[in-house]
């Protein structure tokens, strides 16, 4: 479809560091990795060849040191869509067992129909996890 999202890649300051948290929450969502080089770019998708696609690719050595600021120009956060209320709470669970750092846990935000967890990568990109209704859907 026209305007829909192809792909995203995030540079992140060490791969080996943060492939394991986005390895968990893309699979939580049926993601699958579909390509993957030694401390280089790993990409998951909806299947081989699907899109979108989710990467990351490593820093360039001068700003693997430069920390990750959302309030400077470039990405905030990211956020992907889950089935359900259920579905953030389980992978909540897995993130929390995983060490992972929780900005904020799964909770309404922004009115009852915005249920979302809040967690961070390794360089601490925020990364989200939401269920809203559907059009006519309801609460």
């Amino acid at each position: 479809m026209r305007g829909d999202w192809h792909h995203i890649d995030f540079t992140v300051s060490d791969v080996e560091a943060a492939r394991p948290v986005y390895e968990l929450f893309l699979t939580h969502m049926g993601y699958r990795e579909t390509r993957r080089t030694e401390n280089g770019p790993t990409e998951w998708s909806l299947g081989e060849g699907l899109f979108p696609s989710v990467g990351i690719r490593p820093a360039t050595e001068d700003n693997r040191s430069v920390p990750h600021n959302r309030y400077a120009p470039g990405l905030h956060h990211a956020a992907w869509r889950a089935e359900d209320r259920a579905d953030i709470d389980a992978l909540h669970a897995k993130l929390v067992e995983a060490g992972v750092t929780i900005l904020d846990p799964p909770d309404h935000y922004y009115g009852d129909n915005y249920y979302a967890v809040f967690f961070a990568d390794p360089d601490g990109l925020k990364l989200e996890y939401v269920w809203t209704p559907q059009p006519g859907e309801g609460s």
